[in-house]
């Protein structure tokens, strides 16, 4: 029987779920997730979790954060002068933001907090700090 093993592309169903039972992702409502394994695409853990599965086999695994996306880094709160913020927009906590980064590319943000004269935007992933749980469904291996 044929397993996974590092550099194959598979094919794969997933729900992702957190500590308390909230699922964050699945794509059994969508078509599945095809990927080749060893081109960093994947979260480390889910990669290795799909590592000797067979064709059709299910399983859970529990993916710690550190082998998902990291602890929450401090680093990357930051504080933006509310005359800063295009005029258009009222911020509110939760909310998402696109802005540049550093590198000039695009990133993600979210607005972690309101005071008076500034926000403060967090640029860690959204899943940061937790561990993961996947149920996985294995489909096809090429």
């Amino acid at each position: 029987m044929s397993t996974v093993k590092p550099n194959d592309t598979v094919k794969v169903h997933y729900t992702g779920k957190l500590n308390n039972g909230n699922v964050f992702d699945s794509s059994l409502e969508r078509e599945p997730l095809e990927v080749q394994l060893g081109k960093g695409s994947l979260i480390p853990g889910f990669e290795n979790g799909l590592v000797d599965m067979a064709v059709n086999e299910k399983k859970t695994i529990t993916i710690a954060k550190e082998e998902a996306y990291g602890e929450v880094r401090e680093d990357l709160f930051h504080k933006v002068p509310k005359a800063e913020l295009p005029q258009d927009i009222k911020p509110e906590v939760g909310m998402g933001l696109v802005g540049s980064n550093a590198e000039g590319g695009q990133q993600q943000f979210r607005i972690a907090d309101i005071k008076e004269d500034h926000i403060v935007i967090d640029a860690n992933h959204p899943l940061a700090g937790e561990d993961l749980t996947f149920e996985l469904e294995l489909l096809a291996i090429s």
